[in-house]
């Protein structure tokens, strides 16, 4: 299946155009290689990496390709969420709270 359709079908993007325009900027890796097409192959058991524009990390690995764009639950199962970094706060300077 084609990288962009999956993000699209697994509902990890609202629209397949955003899933292009992401795929064809480089910052997606598919198995640890950097792609800059849309029309990369997935495949059961592929790993996808990305950062989302919040600046977080997702890794996630296929479990099933799925066969349209259904419901966010039936997305959801179609793969394992390996990796979800959050953005660091940022700690005070005395690490106390501010209040006086």
């Amino acid at each position: 299946m084609r990288l962009d359709r999956f993000l699209w079908f697994a509902r990890i993007v609202k629209t397949r155009a955003i899933a292009q325009t992401m795929a064809a900027s480089g910052h997606v890796r598919v198995d640890g290689r950097a792609v800059d097409k849309p029309a990369t192959l997935v495949r059961i058991g592929s790993v996808i990496a990305f950062a989302t524009p919040a600046g977080r990390v997702r890794a996630l690995r296929l479990l099933v390709l799925p066969q349209r764009r259904g419901p966010p639950e039936e997305g959801r199962a179609c793969y394992d969420e390996l990796l979800e970094n959050t953005r660091p706060t940022r700690a005070s300077v005395d690490g106390g709270d501010a209040r006086a």
